[in-house]
């Protein structure tokens, strides 16, 4: 997660020796400066050459990506559109392409360029947090059991089906299950060598886990297959035949078939975390960092500090929520659900989210009355958290104004359709003010933090004071002022109490609300409101953007609130 860790880079430092050098004069004004030595001007050479090269390595490596995003969007746009010339067929030859090629460069890149004589000299330590990983690894397990269940189902239909369609999943079984381990492994490398081919081989995995999402989003053939089998099985049992293919053992392919339909969100939310880490890994390669930058030398661990309003209430969202959500779990594994069952879901909502609403306000309102200083220091792991932030809340927003353009032009007067739309509007609502309270609070300097000014700013204040001492001095100042500081803030004050309530309260209602979607069915999909408004294919669609994107923001908000929790 984003963290306040000064790092510095070798050009960042070479700035600041330049100026912290610079002589003054009697009057406090600075001295022209002096000429340069040979070394020096070398030395500036050297790194001018290496920022473009590396500038030069980020354009043609995204430039290839972009280009077979683009090559595979092509592809799957065209079997949307045109079924019969290009099929659902080429287009997995095209994705098993990428996925050999990516898989080669992974097995490449572990046994080969990590292996080099000062390869890795530098490892992130803002990057990979353990909670990403462990989303990693449990996704990918689930997107692998996904395959399996896959592999049974057209196993238990290869009379009717081509045997060339069971090597797919086992290749995206294998790829995925390397790709899972390398990036355990290897997410926080800084490679020093061999860096146009690692940026290059980073950014076609990546852009391959981007195909993946965007088929998984946009294909809906097994659903309809499994629909169109369920329809030819209620036809059978009325007397009619049919020319469906038919399972060979109902009890088998029944396990088959609602294991697929569960596991299927998990493989697009794969895909995103993946896409993410990669997007880190890349960005990490050719970066240098301080020797002594460490994953939060200070940080203080994670304590209740006597908080006590927070963690109740929001243990008692958690259990109302687990209740609702089993109720309507065992109502989903029949035939049809009662619409008794979606008002009670969609009632737990309506009382949840205003609730979180009001608590990031109150927090928001909290920060602005702090004495904080704001960290206005360069981090773009912090910016990366930001950005997916603000995009991956995109989602359940996008899915909401849907569903209130439908609901306010059909039936906007019945009771179910009334909750959906209070639910869709407070959704939204909760969305902009929790994003506003974490990026709020992940702009406030933690109080165990060193306050330490950037290096070109020191660099400028020291040209320009009159000369009090040496660079020593002055940094012994700024950490006693800085020890002074802390102390000062060491006792829970009510703003920070308050805070860390608010935040822990939303810590828990966000994995309440984290757990209902990723593991359940979806009621979005499943009341028919929205489905019989804007049509199967189109409403599919939607809800397989949006429900990924809204299971990766809760996970991404309970890192980004931990980080408030432990800051305040």
């Amino acid at each position: 997660m984003a963290s306040q860790t000064a790092e510095a880079e070798t050009t960042e430092a070479a700035s600041t020796y330049d100026q912290a050098d610079m002589p003054t004069n009697h009057t406090g004004l600075p001295c022209p400066p002096k000429q340069k030595s040979w070394l020096a001007r070398h030395f500036s050479l050297l790194l001018r050459r290496d920022r473009q090269a590396q500038k030069a390595g980020q354009l043609f490596s995204g430039l290839l990506a972009l280009n077979v995003v683009f090559l595979g969007g092509a592809f799957i746009c065209s079997m949307i559109f045109n079924n019969v010339a290009v099929t659902l067929g080429d287009v997995w030859i095209l994705l098993a392409a990428l996925k050999v090629l990516s898989l080669s460069w992974l097995l490449y890149y572990v046994v080969g360029t990590t292996r080099k004589p000062h390869a890795v000299l530098y490892r992130d330590p803002h990057a990979g947090p353990i909670w990403v990983r462990g989303s990693l690894v449990l996704f990918g397990s689930c997107t692998i059991c996904l395959n399996a269940f896959r592999m049974g189902y057209d196993v238990s239909h290869i009379h009717c089906k081509s045997e060339v369609e069971l090597i797919f999943p086992i290749i995206e079984i294998i790829f995925m299950s390397v790709q899972t381990w390398v990036l355990w492994r290897r997410c926080k490398d800084c490679v020093q060598v061999q860096t146009n081919l690692t940026r290059c081989g980073l950014m076609l995995t990546l852009a391959t886990n981007l195909l993946l999402w965007v088929l998984a989003v946009t294909n809906d053939s097994m659903h309809r297959e499994i629909e169109a089998e369920l329809d030819a099985l209620m036809e059978k049992f009325s007397g009619n035949e049919t020319n469906t293919c038919m399972c060979l053992n109902a009890t088998v392919c029944e396990v088959f078939r609602k294991g697929y339909l569960m596991l299927y969100p998990f493989s697009t939310e794969y895909c995103l975390i993946c896409c993410a880490v990669l997007f880190v890994m890349w960005k990490n390669v050719g970066r240098r960092l301080a020797a002594h930058s460490g994953a939060h030398p200070n940080r203080p661990p994670f304590r209740l500090h006597g908080v006590i309003f927070g963690p109740l209430l929001g243990l008692l969202a958690l259990v109302a929520g687990v209740c609702v959500f089993v109720l309507f779990q065992i109502e989903a594994s029949g035939p049809e659900i009662g619409r008794q069952y979606f008002t009670l879901y969609y009632a737990y909502y309506v009382v949840v989210l205003p609730t979180m609403s009001l608590a990031c306000l109150a927090g928001t309102a909290i920060h602005g009355l702090e004495e904080r200083e704001l960290d206005t220091l360069k981090n773009p792991t912090r910016s990366l958290d930001v950005v997916l932030l603000m995009g991956a809340a995109l989602g359940q927003m996008g899915i909401a104004y849907f569903s209130i353009v439908a609901i306010v032009a059909t039936r906007p007067h019945e009771l179910l359709n009334q909750l959906i739309l209070a639910y869709s509007l407070l959704l939204i609502l909760q969305h902009i003010t929790q994003n506003l309270f974490i990026i709020e609070g992940l702009h406030r300097r933690p109080l165990w933090e060193p306050v330490l000014p950037d290096a070109d700013v020191m660099g400028k204040q020291d040209a320009e004071l009159p000369r009090r001492g040496s660079l020593r001095e002055l940094g012994q100042d700024l950490r006693r002022a800085s020890q002074a500081y802390i102390h000062s803030y060491s006792h829970l004050n009510w703003k920070r109490r308050v805070l860390k309530e608010i935040s822990l309260f939303l810590i828990l209602c966000n994995i309440t609300l984290w757990m209902m979607p990723a593991f359940g069915i979806h009621p979005e999909f499943e009341n028919g409101l929205e489905k019989d408004f804007y049509g199967y294919r189109t409403w599919f669609t939607i809800v397989n953007f949006g429900l990924p994107l809204g299971v990766f923001y809760r996970m991404h908000s309970v890192g980004g609130l931990v980080e408030v929790y432990l800051g305040a």
